[in-house]
């Protein structure tokens, strides 16, 4: 049993279903109409490909991280390479029944998906344009999860935007903290990031800031819109992002058996408590 839980966390499973939670909380902040019943697949299969696609390209690199979920991919890269043909082939056929205005936009975002995957890939190591990784896949994954269902609706309110932005900030702040932690697991071999960049004090004191900023929207969020379930929703938000400010808080203790990934990926699935 547990074996099947770390593979599944290995595969980015975790990300795969904060993702769909994320999508069907912003899909319910405009129900002016339903959002077609194949976006949440293709997204959940998109989000899958670009995270595991990333990594199978990272274990080529000579100088690749060793760190156990890049190891497991190393180890079954020939069998992850046909799931991610399989699920690239599902992708495909269920584009076939998606509104032509998701299509259009899902080869937008999977065109600068793949050259995001191009460029890290062929880039050496310690380049300074991959100091970008960290805010270009909050935005992606941000524009992959909100941008689907705005493209269904007619029109996009204040507060989607503004909760949008709340949560591309989340997603940051998520990657940063995953950056600091790495620094801390591994202070010898420290992987090259913004938290290797800036250090470890400014990255934490912009997790913090982001923290504030987003808790004082989402208040702000119950005060200008009478709708209960956006102010939930922002109440929530808030809520993921003092989460992962505790969570960078207390690292000793979410640095133990590698908390700070399950849980910080975790995160993302706080969503459901509101749907």
């Amino acid at each position: 049993m547990f074996t099947s839980l770390r593979n599944a966390y290995y595969l980015s499973f975790p990300v795969v279903m904060g993702a769909i939670l994320s999508n069907r909380m912003a899909s319910r902040l405009s129900d002016v109409e339903p959002v077609h019943w194949a976006t949440p697949i293709v997204l959940a299969l998109a989000v899958f490909l670009i995270y595991t696609v990333d990594r199978l390209l990272d274990v080529q690199k000579p100088d690749r991280p060793l760190t156990s979920r890049h190891r497991f991919h190393y180890q079954h890269a020939p069998l992850i390479w046909r799931a991610v043909a399989a699920a690239s082939g599902l992708a495909l056929i269920l584009t076939f029944v998606l509104p032509g205005s998701v299509v259009k936009f899902g080869l937008v975002l999977g065109g600068i998906c793949a050259a995001y995957l191009g460029a890290v890939f062929r880039l050496p190591a310690r380049h300074p344009a991959l100091l970008m990784k960290e805010p270009l896949v909050a935005l992606l994954y941000t524009a992959g999860i909100w941008g689907s269902v705005w493209v269904q609706r007619p029109v996009v309110t204040g507060v989607e935007i503004a909760e949008a932005f709340m949560f591309a900030g989340i997603a940051f702040q998520n990657l940063l903290l995953f950056a600091v932690m790495e620094n801390q697991e591994r202070p010898q071999q420290p992987e090259f990031s913004l938290a290797t960049a800036w250090g470890e004090t400014h990255c934490r004191a912009i997790i913090g800031w982001l923290a504030l900023i987003i808790t004082a929207t989402a208040l702000t969020i119950c005060f200008v819109t009478s709708d209960r379930f956006a102010q939930r929703a922002g109440l929530m938000l808030g809520v993921m992002s003092l989460t992962l400010f505790s969570m960078q808080r207390y690292s000793a203790y979410f640095l133990k058996n590698e908390r700070y990934r399950w849980l910080g990926d975790g995160v993302f699935w706080l969503p459901a408590l509101v749907l």
